[in-house]
């Protein structure tokens, strides 16, 4: 198995018993997560390999937030604590979790009915509201939303991608894709460049990266929301545009407006947002579309090619969304 951790010594830390089985988890980008099977049970052992979330003490704040989360009964997986009461188990240098194993499945949001879609809007609502409670709200007061990308940056950008594109060798169909799609998103920033969203707005405490992925169903119902590695500050209503962008797209690029709606409405509710909040959102959230390639830079900068199965559905929808601007910011206000 490749990247094995190291079980003996972690297990030493638990009181789980001893290793009778380790498997890798397929899925994720940044962090490496295995079903671990032992004497006393099942569970998950993550292992914080991603180098921006890998400290030790910021773990250790995720998870009492999880731990908060759960005690007000948000669905959520908090880790177990070892021997010394730590739920950080640092081995070879290397910050490791171990956490109760959730039967589940993920599922994208072609798979849920209109009225699930309201109870997914909900459930977000809920860990706004609930992460409220559970963090400090000092810590909200001098933070506001980053500013948004400058276009000629993008234009820079776009042009040493198109570099690397034009020399890689040799060329494929994703090179041909990438380049049709640079092309195209430079003519609509050229079109769309006053449009810069201002600088600036409220922000609260987000999970920071909630997609299918991140979401474990059991039946019908969602069963634990997991991955936690990038809580923090940041404009809610924004985390809940990002969200449905990547629960509701087709895969030829258009949202599925009304899932949309039906999912906005529930998040307004829940989480006492205001249809101009979501309106804003919308706004900052397509521009950072048009603007953003990180797929692209993945995949021509670091030769990672794991996100490139995501890319032709992101890019069509950037497109999609500049030309059904309206119908789009309707669905998130309705």
């Amino acid at each position: 198995m490749p990247h094995a951790p190291p079980l003996g010594a972690l297990l030493r830390q638990y009181t789980a018993g001893s290793a009778v089985a380790c498997q890798p988890v397929d899925q994720g980008l940044l962090n490496r997560g295995y079903r671990l099977c032992t004497t006393r049970g099942r569970y998950f052992l993550k292992h914080h390999f991603d180098p921006e979330t890998a400290d030790p003490a910021a773990i250790a704040r995720q998870h009492r937030a999880t731990q908060r989360l759960a005690d007000l009964g948000v669905p959520v997986a908090p880790p177990l604590p070892g021997r010394d009461g730590r739920t950080v188990a640092v081995v070879g240098g290397h910050a490791y979790a171990l956490h109760p194993w959730v039967e589940g499945r993920h599922r994208h949001g072609g798979q849920l009915t209109t009225v699930q879609c309201g109870r997914l809007g909900a459930l977000l609502g809920v860990v706004h509201a609930s992460l409220e409670r559970v963090m400090p709200a000092h810590a909200r007061a001098a933070r506001t939303a980053p500013e948004a990308a400058d276009p000629r940056d993008t234009f820079t950008l776009i042009d040493d991608l198109l570099g690397r594109v034009r020399r890689h060798r040799p060329a494929d169909s994703f090179d041909e894709l990438a380049r049709h799609r640079l092309l195209e998103r430079r003519t609509l920033l050229e079109q769309h460049a006053d449009r810069r969203p201002p600088c600036g707005s409220s922000v609260g405490w987000v999970h920071g990266d909630f997609h299918p992925f991140n979401l474990l169903y059991r039946g019908d119902a969602p069963a634990a929301i997991v991955d936690w590695d990038r809580l923090g500050l940041g404009p809610r209503a924004e985390e809940a545009v990002r969200a449905a962008a990547i629960f509701f797209v087709r895969p030829a690029g258009a949202l599925d407006v009304p899932k949309v709606r039906a999912y906005a409405r529930a998040y307004r509710r829940a989480a006492g947002a205001t249809p101009s909040e979501l309106a804003a959102a919308v706004h900052r959230v397509w521009w950072e579309r048009l603007n953003d390639f990180w797929m692209l830079r993945w995949h021509y900068e670091r030769g990672d090619t794991r996100a490139d199965p995501q890319f032709p559905a992101a890019s069509a929808l950037a497109v999609w969304w500049t030309r059904e601007y309206d119908a789009v910011c309707g669905a998130f206000v309705d």
